[in-house]
């Protein structure tokens, strides 16, 4: 039958899917992460079309339409998990087809499942502070211990995600010897540079462990800020490990490094900060996706209204 694979793989797939990636690499300087995600996504798309004897070349729009039926009922994914994949392969099918890998582009009318609005989960300040309190810092701390100490305290205090805060070098501290104050400049998606302050308990937690940590622990003379016990770079995972053993010291469930930039955005919106000033602390390309915190602040008024109003 025209169209179907010979068991043996799909080379216009495996041509298209190389050209997309590098495309994302090279042209849109996207994270390790997130093309990690897209590789993962595809590398379903790949294995389904497998299962249906079907060419990328030969697949069509009522095709991709069962794919998305099989994602949400076969396979039991999230509808937010499968409303990605689906981005994803409506991605690489428009890319093939203005590249000319494909004759057309057969996703453009698949529809994205709607993902359920869900508001970001912020920790109160005293859990804030439980958290960084549970990461020693006296003068018995030994290196990780004063490490993880200034991690945790950096993640809140710039909101950085946690790629961006274990992608700063020594050098990207910024210090301004007027007040005593920093500033770092955060690398963010896309390769865009901001650059955001760094309070006074956070700075103090980084020179600690920068004068009494991260010179013990730098045996490779690297310039990375916060390094693993080789001397290295930490990585992502490291990064979660930190927060996740921090959270369960203190008695916290379900925190994350993200939980930490939710709080950020969140506590400086309850402070009257502006949705466009958080934007930029943040590094959303655009405010619609900060504004998302203004319903978390919108919630927390409510809430005090009717605790406080005598007529509520």
């Amino acid at each position: 039958m025209s169209g179907e694979t010979d068991g043996e793989g799909d080379p216009v797939l495996d041509r298209l899917i190389h050209r997309w990636m590098r495309h994302l690499r090279v042209e849109r300087s996207l994270s390790r992460n997130t093309l990690d995600n897209y590789a993962r996504d595809l590398g379903r798309y790949r294995e389904w079309l497998r299962a249906q004897d079907l060419s990328v070349t030969a697949v069509g729009t009522g095709d991709l339409e069962r794919f998305v039926v099989d994602l949400r009922t076969g396979q039991g994914l999230a509808q937010r998990s499968a409303a990605r994949i689906i981005t994803t392969v409506r991605g690489v099918h428009r890319f093939g087809a203005a590249e000319g890998i494909l004759d057309g582009d057969v996703a453009a009318d698949v529809p994205v499942p709607r993902q359920p609005a869900s508001l970001p989960k912020a920790l109160s300040v005293d859990d804030v502070t439980a958290l960084i309190e549970a990461c020693p810092a006296g003068p018995a701390a030994g290196p990780l211990e004063l490490r993880d100490r200034a991690l945790v305290e950096m993640l809140y205090s710039t909101g950085a995600r946690v790629s961006e805060v274990l992608g700063l070098d020594i050098d990207d501290i910024d210090r301004d010897e007027r007040d005593g104050g920093a500033m770092v400049i955060v690398r963010g998606k896309g390769g865009r540079e901001r650059v955001v302050p760094v309070g006074r308990p956070a700075l103090e937690a980084l020179d600690a462990y920068v004068h009494r940590g991260r010179e013990a622990l730098n045996t490779a003379g690297s310039p990375a800020l916060f390094l693993n016990r080789r001397g290295r770079r930490m990585g992502r995972q490291s990064g979660f490990k930190v927060v996740a053993d921090a959270a369960g010291r203190a008695g916290l469930e379900g925190v994350s490094p993200h939980s930490l930039r939710h709080s950020f955005a969140t506590h400086l919106l309850h402070g009257g900060a502006d949705v466009r000033v958080v934007q930029e602390l943040l590094g959303h390309a655009s405010v619609s996706t900060t504004q998302i915190y203004t319903r978390v602040t919108a919630d927390h008024l409510r809430e005090v209204w009717a605790q406080a109003h005598p007529r509520q």
